[in-house]
């Protein structure tokens, strides 16, 4: 991969599903939707590629294609150069180490059995597994602390913490192997405005220290606006614009984007965080 290549690029991507599914779903009648139809992108390094559209337009079925968590019908994901949908065993899991995922919901997404340690520390045993328990425990409560957890964190249970503080873990899980890129599903729609912002901000310090890639998935324009380098704004499976953040926000093309843009009353910048 050369300096000007993109980090993660997909390819006429494509997602069907039968409709109303369910045990006894007909896969032959052809009765079936689109959820993502034809996507195709790039994301370069270092950047924040969001993907913004409303609730059933193909957002969350798109991330989870990227990483392999859904197979797509058709077409290609490359990771650094090397098309994942071609990997598999060690060679997949090599390329899955630098790609992690923090997800929408933090109250379902950590293990209430465990203590907050043992689930940032989780991923150190399956990817690291050379490392001693304690240093794996270690290097968790070093990430907490960095995510501006408190000093007893790592042994205490999710239950004891708020939502945007379980959001704040599920971070420091998704960067303990410390990936390139990461995928952010929603990742502040469950919370307040206030600790949402919160969030962003560390998002946003955290991509600096870490050089991280992003790709962002979200419903609200405001969210991406404070950190997107490039938008894409997706309709039923389909990008309908894709340009670079400033283009989409101040001057769009496609009435759709026109439309959520009206429905905002200001669209805040990174800098007014």
């Amino acid at each position: 991969m050369t300096a000007t290549s993109p980090l993660l690029e997909a390819r006429n991507l494509r997602k069907t599903y039968g409709r109303g599914g369910g045990l006894f779903a007909d896969e032959t009648t052809g009765d079936r939707f689109l959820a993502v139809d034809d996507v195709s992108f790039s994301v370069q390094p270092g950047e924040t590629f969001a993907v913004v559209g409303e609730s059933g337009c193909g957002k969350t079925t798109l991330a989870r294609m990227l990483l392999r968590l859904i197979e797509p019908d058709h077409g290609a994901i490359l990771f650094e150069g090397r098309d994942l949908l071609q990997l598999s065993g060690e060679a997949l899991r090599a390329r899955r180490r630098q790609m992690q995922m923090i997800f929408q919901d933090p109250f379902a997404s950590l293990n209430p059995r465990l203590r907050v340690g043992e689930i940032v520390a989780e991923p150190l045993a399956i990817h690291e597994p050379q490392l001693s328990r304690n240093d794996r425990l270690d290097r968790a409560a070093q990430l907490l602390l960095r995510v501006g957890l408190p000093g007893d964190a790592a042994n205490r249970y999710p239950h004891e913490f708020s939502g945007g503080q379980r959001q704040r873990i599920g971070i420091a899980r998704a960067l303990i192997l410390r990936p390139s890129l990461i995928i952010a599903d929603e990742p502040v729609s469950a919370l307040d405005v206030s600790v949402g912002a919160q969030v962003l901000l560390l998002l946003q310090e955290l991509q600096q220290e870490f050089r991280l890639t992003y790709l962002l998935i979200s419903h609200s324009l405001p969210v991406v606006a404070q950190l997107a380098s490039h938008i894409a704004v997706m309709r039923a499976g389909r990008f309908v614009e894709c340009d670079p953040a400033d283009l989409i926000l101040h001057q769009p093309t496609h009435i759709y984007t026109r439309e959520l843009l009206a429905a905002v009353p200001e669209i805040p910048t990174a800098r007014s965080l």
